[in-house]
C-alpha cells in the first residue's frame, strides 16, 4: 500500500470508486482508494439498479445524465460486463397535478439536453402490455433510461481506475484522519498510514463516522428502502422465448413504485410512508452485506395498486425481499463538493440514486478537485447547503420525510412540514398573528405570504383524485382547513400576493429577513483583501455601500455580497440566508494567513426588517433623530439611527426596487423596533409582505439570483453584471479568466421577457394560468436557443414576465421568440432591463 498519495478515496462503493476513475482519467495516477471491506459490500450490491433521468434538480439532472451516457461505454474501455439495459422508463400520471409536474420536467430536460417522449395510454400498453391502462392520462418515457448491474458496473470503473494508475486497498479500515504540521492529511488505517493532499469522504453509510473524524457532522442518515422480486411468470416467459423487448421500468408515480422485469420476473421497489432511518451510529464495525428484516405490512398499499396495474405482478410468488440501507438528505439530492471549514475535505454522500449519480458525481468532484472549479453549476449538491441547525434530530425527521416524497409531485411552492419550526425570528409570533404562511429556508421560519383573517380553503371541499399520492397542501388544522393550494399554476394565494405588491408599490410595507447571511470582516487589511477577492470596487467613502460578487476562478459568479463599511476597517457583508454556510466558507477559506483580516459571523445575533414602499421614508422619520431626507441619506448608503428608544444600522437598500430601508438590529431588540414600526405605520398605511410578494417586485426588476441567473456556467458579464465588475480595477479572483472569456466571446446573454397570452391560452383549454418559473425552454422558430432562469407575475406592470438566458444574436430588445410553459408554447418579446422605473427613480427618490 502506497504511503504517499495526492487523493485518498474512503469507500469503496460505486460513489466511491467512479470518484477514484475520474481523478485517475484526470491524469492524477497517484491516488488510493481504501475499502473496509470487499468492493460494493455497503448499499451498493443491493441496489436495483435503475438508471432514472427523471430529476427537477439542474445539478442532478445534469449528473444523471453523464452517468448514463458513460455506462454505454465502460464495457468496450474495460471489458467488464456490466449489465447495462437500455429498456427506456415509462412514468404513468394519473392526475391534472402529476401532468403538470411532467410538462414542467419535459421543459427542464429539453434545456439540459435529455431526451422525453410523451405517450397516450395507448402507446404505454403498446410497450408495457401487461399493464392495465385503465385511468391513464398519458405517461411519459425516457428512451435512454434504463437499469444495470450495480456490482458489475463498480469492478469495471475499478478496472479502468487501476489501468490510469490508481490503487485500490480493500480490507483496509480508516482509523483516524489527522492534519499533519505542514498542512497534509494524514490518513491512519490497519495497514499503516497514507500522506495525502485531499481525502474524498465517499463512504455510504458510514459518512457521519467518516466525518466526524475530522469534526464534521454530516447531513447524511440512511433509510430503510425495501423492494420485491417475483418468481419468473409465465407471460413475460414466453415473450423472452418470442424474442420480443423487455417492457422497461415502470413507474406509477401517484402510487408512489416502480416495477422492471428481473429475470423473467418482476421487481417492485415502493417507496412508502413510514420507513424508518437506520444507521443512526454507523453500522457496526462488521457490518458486511447487510440486510435488515423484511416488512411487507408497510407496503400493502403499493402492493395493491401494483396489482391493479399490472395484474400479473399478483399472480406469481415472491422469490426474495431486500430491505437494505440508502442514504439520504434532508432534500433527497446527494452532497458532492467541498466540505466546510476544513480545506481539502471533499465529501460524496447522501446519494439517494448511487447508482445513477455515481458517474456524474465523480466525474464533477474530480473537476472541481483537479481543476479548482466544476464544469458545471452544482449549487444544488454543494453539501454547504446545510447548516450547524441539520443535527441528528433534524436529519432523522427530513429524510424520512424526504424519502416518503420521493414520488410526491414536486410542486414549486410546496412547503413540507417535517422538523419545523425549528428557527424562528423573535418577530414570529407577531408576524404569524398578521396572516403569514411561512417556508424555511437554511432551518428559518419566514413568512412567505400573508392570508385575511380567519381565511382558510376546506380541504374536504377539493376535487381529490383516488391515488395514493393526492395531498396538495399543508396538514389541515383542527376545522379541516389550510392555508394554501400549492401547485404548477397560480394558486390561491396569488390575488393575497399582488394585495401585498400594491401596497408596497402604494404604500409601505414591512418585511423579516432575519435569515440573510451575515458577517463582519475587519483588520488592518480587510479593505485590501476585500478588493483582492471581488470584483467590484469596494466604496472609499465609510457608510456608502456596494454590491459585490466574488466570481469562481473561470469568471463565473460564486456569491453575491451587500457590502458596507460602518466603522474604520470593519465591513459589514450580507448575502442569502439559504447560502449561509457555503458564502461564509468561501470567505473563510481565502483569509490571508498573516491574520491582517479576521472573519466574524453574525447572523443570529442581528434581526434584519425591511421598510419598502413610498411612505418608508415619513414612517421612519417619525421615529429617528436622523435626518432620512435624500439629501442627507442617499440611495446606496447606511448609518446608525435610533429607532425610538432602540437602534438598527438603516442601509438604504431592498430588493422591491421602491423606496426602502433595511433596518439591521440587535436581535433582541427585534420586538421592540417591530412594535414601534407597527404603531407608527399606521397612518401611513403599513402592512407586512412576505417572499413571495417581494420575487414578484423583484422579477419586475430584472433582479439576478445566486443559481439561477447568477452561476459559474455564465461568466459574470453574461449575466449582465458589467455595472459591479470592473477588470480594470486590478487584480481580484476570476479577473483574468473573465477578460479571456470575452475575448473568446460569449455563448449566452441575459434578457428580460414580456410573455404573451397566459391568460388567454388558459381561459381557452380552460385551465388555471401558470407563468415561467425557470427552466422553461426558450425557442426560436423551433429551435432552442436558451433557458428561462425565472419568472411570475408583475403586478406593477401587469405582465407575465421571464428572465433567461439566450443566445447573443438573438438577445436585442424587441426579438420575438417563444417560451414552453407547461408543455404549451407561448409568444414572447425582449422588453428593456427592469420593465418597471428602468431609471431607478423611486429607489433615488
Amino acid at each position: 500500500m502506497r504511503t504517499h498519495a495526492r487523493v485518498v478515496v474512503i469507500g469503496g462503493g460505486v460513489v466511491g470508486v467512479s470518484t477514484l476513475y475520474h481523478l485517475a482519467k484526470k491524469g492524477w495516477s497517484d491516488v488510493v482508494l481504501v475499502e473496509r471491506r470487499e468492493l460494493t459490500s455497503g448499499s451498493t450490491w443491493h441496489a436495483a439498479g435503475l438508471l432514472p433521468l427523471f430529476n427537477m434538480s439542474y445539478s442532478v439532472g445534469q449528473i444523471h445524465k453523464y452517468s448514463v451516457a458513460l455506462y454505454k461505454t465502460l464495457e468496450a474501455e474495460t471489458g467488464q460486463h456490466v449489465g447495462f439495459r437500455q429498456v427506456s422508463n415509462i412514468r404513468l400520471a394519473r392526475t391534472a397535478d402529476r401532468w403538470d409536474e411532467y410538462m414542467y420536467y419535459a421543459g427542464v430536460a429539453a434545456t439540459i439536453g435529455v431526451k422525453v417522449n410523451i405517450l397516450t395510454p395507448l402507446r404505454v400498453r403498446e410497450i408495457w402490455p401487461l399493464c392495465n391502462i385503465e385511468g391513464i392520462l398519458g405517461a411519459i418515457q425516457h428512451p435512454d433510461d434504463g437499469y444495470i448491474q450495480p456490482a458489475d458496473l463498480t469492478q469495471a470503473l475499478a478496472i479502468g481506475a487501476r489501468a490510469a494508475g490508481a490503487e485500490i486497498n480493500r480490507f483496509t479500515t480508516v482509523t483516524a484522519i489527522e492534519k499533519a504540521v505542514g498542512g497534509e492529511w494524514l490518513v491512519r488505517t490497519d495497514k499503516g498510514d497514507i500522506a495525502c493532499e485531499h481525502v474524498v469522504s465517499a463512504s455510504g453509510n458510514f459518512a457521519r463516522r467518516t466525518g466526524a473524524m475530522v469534526g464534521l457532522d454530516v447531513p447524511v442518515i440512511p433509510v430503510e428502502h425495501q423492494y420485491i422480486v417475483t418468481e419468473p411468470h409465465p407471460a413475460i416467459v414466453e415473450r423472452h422465448k418470442l424474442g420480443l423487448p423487455e417492457m422497461g421500468v415502470l413507474r406509477e408515480s401517484d402510487s408512489s413504485w416502480y416495477m422492471r422485469e428481473e429475470n423473467a420476473g418482476l421487481i417492485l421497489g415502493p417507496y412508502e410512508q413510514g420507513a424508518p432511518c437506520c444507521y443512526l451510529d454507523g453500522p457496526s464495525e462488521g457490518s458486511e452485506y447487510e440486510l435488515f428484516q423484511e416488512d411487507l405490512d408497510r407496503l400493502a398499499p403499493h402492493i395493491e395498486t401494483a396489482i391493479a396495474r399490472v395484474p400479473a405482478f399478483g399472480e406469481v410468488g415472491i422469490k426474495k425481499v431486500y430491505n437494505g440501507a440508502i442514504a439520504y438528505t434532508p432534500d433527497g439530492s446527494p452532497i458532492v463538493g467541498p466540505a466546510w471549514g476544513v480545506k481539502n475535505f471533499w465529501l460524496n454522500e447522501g446519494h439517494s440514486f448511487g447508482v445513477t449519480a455515481a458517474g456524474g458525481a465523480g466525474w464533477q468532484l474530480a473537476e472541481w478537485i483537479v481543476e479548482g472549479e466544476p464544469s458545471i453549476d452544482m449549487m444544488g449538491v454543494d453539501p454547504r447547503r446545510f447548516g450547524p441547525y441539520a443535527s441528528l434530530g433534524y436529519l432523522r425527521a427530513k429524510n424520512e420525510e424526504t424519502y416518503a416524497n420521493v414520488f410526491t409531485p414536486h410542486y414549486p411552492d410546496e412547503e413540507r412540514a417535517a422538523a419545523r419550526p425549528l428557527k424562528r425570528a423573535p418577530c414570529q409570533e407577531r408576524m404569524q398573528a398578521l396572516g403569514a404562511v411561512f417556508g424555511s429556508v437554511y432551518g428559518w421560519e419566514r413568512p412567505n405570504w400573508f392570508a385575511p383573517r380567519d381565511y382558510g380553503v376546506e380541504v374536504a371541499t377539493l376535487a381529490k383524485p383516488d391515488v395514493l399520492l393526492n395531498h396538495n397542501h399543508p396538514k389541515p388544522d383542527a376545522a379541516g382547513r389550510v392555508k394554501e393550494i400549492w401547485s404548477f399554476r397560480r394558486s390561491n394565494y396569488f390575488d393575497f400576493v399582488g394585495a401585498e405588491c400594491r401596497n408596497v408599490h402604494e404604500n409601505v410595507g414591512l418585511q423579516d429577513m432575519s435569515p440573510f447571511a451575515k458577517c463582519v470582516i475587519s483588520g488592518p487589511g480587510a479593505r485590501e483583501w476585500l478588493e483582492g477577492i471581488l470584483a467590484n470596487r469596494i466604496p472609499k467613502t465609510r457608510g456608502r455601500i456596494a454590491l459585490c460578487h466574488l466570481l469562481s476562478k473561470n469568471g463565473g459568479v460564486r456569491a453575491e455580497f451587500t457590502v458596507y463599511e460602518h466603522a474604520p476597517a470593519r465591513f459589514y457583508l450580507v448575502s442569502a440566508g439559504a447560502l449561509e454556510r457555503h458564502d461564509h466558507d468561501c470567505l473563510s477559506k481565502l483569509l490571508p494567513a498573516d491574520g491582517s483580516v479576521t472573519f466574524e459571523t453574525l447572523t443570529t445575533r442581528l434581526g434584519v426588517l425591511v421598510l419598502a414602499g413610498p411612505n418608508s421614508r415619513a414612517l421612519l422619520q417619525k421615529l429617528t433623530d436622523a435626518d432620512m431626507s435624500n439629501a442627507a441619506f442617499p440611495w446606496l448608503s447606511g448609518k446608525l439611527i435610533n429607532i425610538g428608544h432602540a437602534r438598527a444600522h438603516a442601509l438604504r437598500v431592498n430588493f422591491v426596487g421602491e423606496l426602502g430601508y433595511e433596518l439591521h438590529h440587535e436581535i433582541e431588540m427585534q420586538n421592540t423596533i417591530f412594535d414601534l414600526l407597527w404603531e407608527a405605520g399606521k397612518e401611513f398605511g403599513l402592512k407586512p409582505f412576505g417572499i413571495r410578494a417581494m420575487m414578484s417586485l423583484a422579477l419586475e426588476k430584472s433582479y439576478r439570483l445566486i443559481g439561477r441567473e447568477l452561476s459559474i456556467e455564465y461568466s459574470a458579464f453574461e449575466s449582465g453584471l458589467d455595472r459591479f465588475v470592473h477588470p480594470n480595477k486590478g487584480a481580484f479572483i476570476g479577473r483574468d479568466a473573465l477578460v479571456r472569456w470575452r475575448e473568446r466571446g460569449f455563448a449566452n446573454r441575459f434578457v428580460t421577457l414580456e410573455v404573451h397570452g397566459i391568460e388567454q391560452a388558459a381561459a381557452e383549454a380552460g385551465m388555471t394560468p401558470s407563468d415561467a418559473r425557470g427552466s422553461e425552454p426558450v425557442l426560436h422558430a423551433g429551435e432552442m436557443v436558451g433557458r428561462c432562469t425565472n419568472g411570475g407575475y408583475g403586478w406593477r406592470t401587469g405582465k407575465s414576465l421571464a428572465l433567461a438566458m439566450v443566445r447573443p444574436d438573438l438577445g436585442e430588445i424587441g426579438t420575438e421568440l417563444d417560451v414552453q410553459i407547461l408543455g404549451r408554447t407561448h409568444k414572447a418579446t425582449i422588453v428593456p432591463e427592469s420593465p418597471f422605473d428602468a431609471g431607478n427613480e423611486r429607489l433615488r427618490a
